[in-house]
């Protein structure tokens, strides 16, 4: 029997820091139900069930033969794919975006949001994260030797940042600052005002701006949500991926733009950590991108699944949470009652509805609160008919 000491089994430093993963935990809690016999209603993991569209399915089966011989790909993605994000960034934000030096294919958004940090973090380095905010940002920083200092997404401040709030030792020591728009968990939407001041002081304080847009195709506003690209390139990295617009999160595709220098730092960390993306999948993500019915059809699904959960959220006494944008509800609980323990009454047996606690996805402030706190994340994903079954569950409870 190995010696419960044994140090071929130790868990190396940065490993044995971390706690457990948010969305890791929600799938213990789903399984823990299953175990029992029930069947949960799953709000926990934003992982879209929708079928990927038929054109990107069909699109990949032709590529499969079509690349038979193909080898490696490329690590920067295959010419067309990037030639197809160009085309579709001109179309979308109005942004002309060279394919050759401005756009790097990332194997989903995951993988280049925790990475990059090791092509631009140096130990001791600060980056500025969002609380709430993605798990990846923290970590990633942290693997990299850097520290996490995180600032308070809060409604009072429209989910923003408040530039103006950050400490000026901080701004001296900080590397690059996370921002997401359209915002994960919150679904607060950002304004072209917003991004102008955010490239304005990111250089007076010569700090590098990471902007996770991978919701950028899901809004509820009058308006399309613009890009940071919009407004800038300079000193900007820009993150999208294919998961959300077009439920491709099993396929793991997307990219990196943006400022040219920092895609190619970008390219160099991922050459030399993992490889390119499977060309029949990028084929059919160029597909994807040349169609935008798909992606009108599923926001305007995700409106309607908003909209229950809501009532539902609404008729049991909770105050309305409705979001601009996303496929999330960031809703607020009761007083006195924490994002955990309000989960923790929505798994009872009678209501079987899975959600994540706000304390999962936020960080302690400077001034030791956690923005997250009070708060649960619902993910629009299970079927509109599920929506609606847990939403007359949710509106019996009254709280």
């Amino acid at each position: 029997m190995t010696a419960p000491d044994d140090r071929r089994f130790r868990p190396s430093k940065r490993l044995a820091a971390l706690g457990g993963y948010a969305f890791d935990e929600v799938n213990r809690r789903v399984d823990a139900l299953k175990a029992q016999g029930i069947s949960p209603i799953d709000f926990g993991v934003g992982d879209p069930t929708v079928p990927t569209p038929t054109l990107a399915r069909e699109a990949l089966k032709r590529a499969v033969d079509a690349r038979a011989t193909a080898g490696y790909p490329a690590y920067e993605g295959d010419p067309s794919f990037r030639e197809a994000v160009a085309a579709w960034s001109q179309r979308r934000f109005g942004v002309a975006l060279d394919p050759k030096t401005e756009i790097c294919a990332t194997i989903g958004s995951k993988e280049a949001v925790f990475n990059v940090h090791e092509g631009i973090v140096d130990p001791g380095d600060l980056v500025l994260c969002p609380s709430p905010g993605y798990p990846p940002y923290k970590r990633g920083t942290a693997f990299a030797e850097g520290t996490p200092w995180f600032y308070p997404l809060t409604k009072a401040n429209g989910f923003l940042p408040d530039l103006d709030a950050i400490p000026a030792d901080v701004t001296a020591r900080a590397r690059a600052i996370w921002v997401c728009y359209p915002n994960s968990p919150t679904g607060a939407v950002a304004d072209g005002a917003f991004y102008r001041k955010l490239l304005a002081w990111a250089a007076k304080h010569r700090i590098l701006v990471l902007s996770d847009e991978a919701y950028s195709e899901i809004w509820f506003t009058k308006d399309a949500p613009p890009s940071i690209l919009q407004y800038g390139k300079e000193g900007v990295l820009a993150f999208f991926s294919m998961s959300k617009r077009s439920a491709m999160t099993g396929w793991r595709v997307g990219w990196v733009a943006g400022d040219a220098r920092l895609v190619a730092l970008f390219r160099k960390v991922k050459t030399n950590i993992d490889s390119g993306t499977a060309t029949f999948v990028q084929d059919g993500a160029s597909a994807a991108l040349a169609d935008e019915a798909h992606v009108v059809a599923f926001r305007d699904e995700y409106r309607l699944k908003r909209d229950l959960l809501v009532a539902g959220l609404t008729a049991a006494g909770l105050p309305d949470c409705t979001p601009a944008s996303t496929l999330y509800v960031w809703q607020k609980v009761p007083a006195g009652m924490s994002g955990i323990e309000f989960a923790q009454r929505l798994l009872d047996p009678k209501v079987a509805v899975v959600c994540t606690p706000g304390e999962w996805l936020s960080d302690p402030v400077a001034d030791g609160t956690n923005p997250g706190a009070g708060h649960v994340r619902f993910a629009l994903v299970p079927s509109v008919a599920d929506t609606e079954r847990a939403a007359a569950a949710i509106a019996k409870l009254r709280f």
